[in-house]
């Protein structure tokens, strides 16, 4: 393990290097955008764009330009705008050059610029030097590539807070609890001689309880921080006519699976993704389960068992207006041995409620906000209370959490046993790795590797 510190190589990625790179999506648009960022940065734009006479660099301010070709003819105008180091996005001169989104526009003022001076930016490299150069922490880091990748406004707000330290933030306590911790049992054992006093097992095991509190406690919040980062699926199951489709166009708000009177109308699974309160939903219809002897049909409830067994969900709906008969029992059943599930009662609107489970009406709504907000909780149950301390979102996050988790366990048992303080403080080291790995005090090229090479160019 080693701190990174600026200027060092990573995997032969020179971080004194002037980059640069298209940051816009690739395709046709009315904007396109070259970012430069280096010690060179302004250097390197001066050599392939035109500026007038009287152009004068200021830091946050935008200059007219001219990109030219070979003989100095105008490929087009362009808008320059410098960001001078440390305030920048990378800690570093930064120069954003907004051109018109032709394709053979930006690829050639890419081209001029490496002819220029810069190299071409590896994928991330960007944030990764936003990272190396103290601008941002590893979980801020991983923030800004959850916002790219946010399908949802909700999404889209949780990694806007976690890129601004809501992470990091909750995770620090724990961190300065465990190193002071730490340091007092270092204390104790190097300056012995000096009487500092060793630390007597109830004043370890009272220390102790709040770090892991606050490990526990964000290892629970990734239950609903998993849901928001990567959302999750639910298959609606049940009778033929009990009301699945119907079902399923209210919760997806639109008109997408065919409804009629008619007896098993869906034959194949039937899938579509929405947002459930900002969260990415895939939402599977499913073929009426009963026994038949059409093959097509057959064929669709077989698919509506396997719907059962792949999704994160099942709700298994059943008619209200017929009451819950044995099919209705044996699929509640089926259910229940594969997973999480919910029962829901249809049809409210025709006859008097008198269920156990959830009673809705897909006709008039009735019932629908309350299965939204069950269906969630089910999922994760602490549901939101986790939200303004700050969730975890990160499978990484909670992998290392879970492991300073157990090096915790360790400690208290080895404490609660009168192990010597010397073995004692293995565990409080083995505790701490994990939590470096997140914040990124300490770190190692392999989980540098595997948060950035998932970024795109220019970013």
């Amino acid at each position: 393990m080693r701190s990174l510190r600026l200027g060092e190589s990573h995997n032969s990625v020179q971080l004194r290097d002037t980059i640069a790179a298209i940051s816009t999506p690739p395709g046709r648009g009315g904007l396109g955008i070259i970012r430069i960022s280096g010690a060179d940065a302004r250097a390197v734009t001066e050599r392939f764009l035109r500026f007038p006479a009287e152009a004068s660099w200021r830091s946050w301010s935008a200059l007219l330009a001219d990109l030219p070709d070979a003989d100095g003819q105008t490929v087009d105008h362009v808008i320059v705008t410098y960001f001078a180091g440390p305030r920048s996005y990378t800690a570093e001169d930064v120069v954003e050059i907004s051109c018109h989104g032709a394709p053979v526009v930006l690829r050639y003022a890419l081209e001029r610029a490496c002819q220029a001076g810069a190299r071409l930016a590896e994928p991330g490299e960007f944030t990764l030097r936003a990272y190396a150069n103290g601008r941002i922490d590893l979980p801020q880091a991983e923030a800004v590539r959850d916002l790219i990748e946010a399908t949802t406004l909700y999404q889209a707000r949780i990694a806007a807070r976690q890129a601004e330290g809501s992470v990091s933030r909750r995770i620090k306590p724990v961190k300065d609890q465990l190193l002071e911790l730490i340091a007092l049992l270092e204390a104790g054992i190097d300056f012995a001689e000096d009487d500092v006093s060793v630390a007597p097992v109830q004043e370890i095991l009272r220390r102790l309880d709040p770090i892991q509190a606050g490990v526990s406690s964000l290892i629970a919040s990734f239950a609903y921080g998993k849901l928001v980062h990567s959302g999750f699926s639910l298959a609606i199951v049940g009778r033929p006519n009990a009301g699945k489709s119907s079902l399923f166009n209210r919760l997806l708000e639109q008109d997408r699976a065919i409804v009629t009177d008619i007896p098993g109308t869906t034959r194949d699974a039937v899938s579509e993704t929405a947002s459930l309160e900002g969260i990415p939903v895939r939402f599977v219809d499913t073929a009426g389960i009963r026994k038949s002897q059409d093959v097509v049909e057959s064929l669709g409830i077989e698919r509506s068992y396997q719907a059962m067994a792949d999704t994160d969900l099942t709700l298994v709906v059943v008619d209200l207006s017929l009451g819950v008969s044995a099919a209705d029992e044996e699929l509640i059943q089926r259910a229940r041995e594969q997973g999480k599930f919910l029962v829901v009662g249809n049809k409210s609107d025709v006859r008097e409620c008198s269920f156990e489970g959830i009673c809705t009406s897909a006709l008039t709504g009735e019932g629908i906000p309350e299965l939204r907000r069950c269906i969630l909780d089910t999922l994760a149950p602490r549901g939101r209370l986790e939200q303004e301390g700050g969730f975890i979102t990160s499978l990484r996050h909670e992998q290392l959490l879970k492991e300073s988790g157990e090096a915790l366990d360790a400690a208290r048992n080895a404490a609660n046993v009168g192990i010597p303080h010397e073995m004692l403080l293995l565990d409080l080291y083995a505790a701490l790795r994990p939590i470096d790995a997140i914040t990124g005090a300490t770190t190692v090229d392999d989980i540098l590797n595997r948060i950035f090479s998932t970024f795109c160019i220019g970013k």
